[in-house]
């Protein structure tokens, strides 16, 4: 059998995924021509850049004069600060009891909806000497996650009238079901939130900034567009389907010529004959119908490959697909090369990406294993370097 030589110095498992910077800045820029002059985007780099790598995502947005970034709460941000990152970091989940004069400190904008956070807020920028430290309000008009309720607001609108160190510069909502066309659930929250920036107005408060769009709804709902959306998957690549009367549905208008920028490879560990009948894998559920020439690759379900792939998963090797047999386990995966011209030992294996006119996307495992393109991306974990390709 070959083996393949690594240095002690470089030794890694031959797994790894490869991030395309220039196709996140083509996505930024297909986007940004999508929406027109008038609507900022806050490019959302939560779940670390939605497995992409959130620093290395950041630093190219940035670079490309994004003025917004979304992440999940402090812990996400503060890495992006301690690299330099200047760009506006909104703090898209709140935060914590403790963590108000970090926040202040590094110049986040929190998202807020609670009359302790308000609280928390107004004493941190006291203490820190920093008059009107920026804050979104977020509504839930439907959802049912986070935000005040429209009953709550007037309560909310007094307190950040009141507030002599908070400026209220935006006000957000999330949209429960944008990739459906007909769901008139999205129509009643845009009314809602229509209704609670009438109030805000009424109250004397004037976010300058208007959010409810995430990726769906910048593709499909402009009426949900305001000066600010937050698209996330569309930046790396992908989207959610749309559906009609529960029927996918599709057109010229919705679609964004986006491109993945994730692609994952490994190499081939092992090859084996093995005769009919042979059962593979744990639990024996597949079982060889004729002698077949099988690969072993150095990737399985810890690195993020999902259980569900095992049937009707396949990669790519050698210009051809090669389907994955047998369960995937823990660390090692069975693909079957049976009459693929030549394939070895090391040849290298692409498991997410493109190759000479072969594809296999996030959409495909995401339909394989019942899930969405959003957790196959972020399931890829952290012991599969990524490599940077400018």
């Amino acid at each position: 059998m070959a083996t393949i030589e690594i240095s002690k110095r470089t030794a890694t498992r031959p797994t790894w995924a490869e991030i395309s910077l220039a196709n996140l800045r083509h996505n930024l820029h297909v986007v940004e021509q999508h929406l027109g002059p008038d609507v900022t985007v806050c490019a959302v780099v939560k779940a670390d850049a939605y497995g992409h790598g959130a620093l290395e995502c950041a630093q190219t947005l940035e670079q490309e004069g994004t003025r917004w970034l979304g992440v999940t709460s402090l812990d996400e941000a503060i890495p992006l600060r301690e690299a330099g990152i200047r760009t506006r970091i909104l703090l898209m989940t709140g935060f914590w009891r403790g963590e108000e004069e970090e926040i202040v400190r590094l110049e986040l904008t929190p998202t807020i909806w609670e009359a302790s956070q308000i609280e928390l807020l107004e004493k941190a920028s006291v203490r820190l000497s920093v008059s009107k430290h920026p804050v979104h309000l977020k509504v839930d008009t439907g959802m049912g996650r986070l935000g005040v309720t429209p009953e709550e607001l007037p309560g909310i609108c007094s307190m950040l009238k009141s507030s002599s160190h908070l400026r209220l510069e935006g006000l957000s909502t999330h949209l429960a079901s944008s990739e459906v066309l007909d769901a008139p659930s999205v129509d009643e929250q845009l009314k809602c939130f229509e209704n609670v920036q009438r109030l805000l107005r009424d109250n004397g408060l004037r976010p300058t900034l208007i959010h409810a769009a995430n990726t769906g709804a910048v593709i499909s709902r402009p009426e949900s567009w305001h000066n600010m959306v937050r698209p996330g998957i569309a930046l790396y690549g992908y989207y959610l389907p749309f559906e009609r009367a529960g029927r996918e549905v599709s057109g010229s208008k919705l679609r964004l010529p986006v491109k993945p920028v994730l692609t994952w490879k490994t190499r081939i560990l092992s090859v084996r004959e093995v005769p009919a009948k042979q059962a593979l894998g744990y639990g024996g559920t597949y079982v060889t119908k004729a002698s077949a020439r099988i690969a072993v690759l150095p990737v399985g379900y810890a690195d993020g490959l999902n259980r569900g792939l095992f049937s009707g998963g396949r990669v790519i090797v050698r210009e051809h697909y090669a389907p994955i047999v047998g369960r995937i386990s823990m660390d090692l995966t069975l693909v079957d090369v049976t009459g693929l011209p030549g394939s070895s030992v090391g040849d290298e294996v692409v498991l997410l990406g493109s190759s000479d006119g072969l594809s296999v996307d996030a959409r495909e495992h995401a339909a394989l294993a019942k899930t969405i393109p959003y957790e196959i991306l972020c399931g890829i974990s952290k012991r599969v370097p990524r490599r940077y390709i400018v």
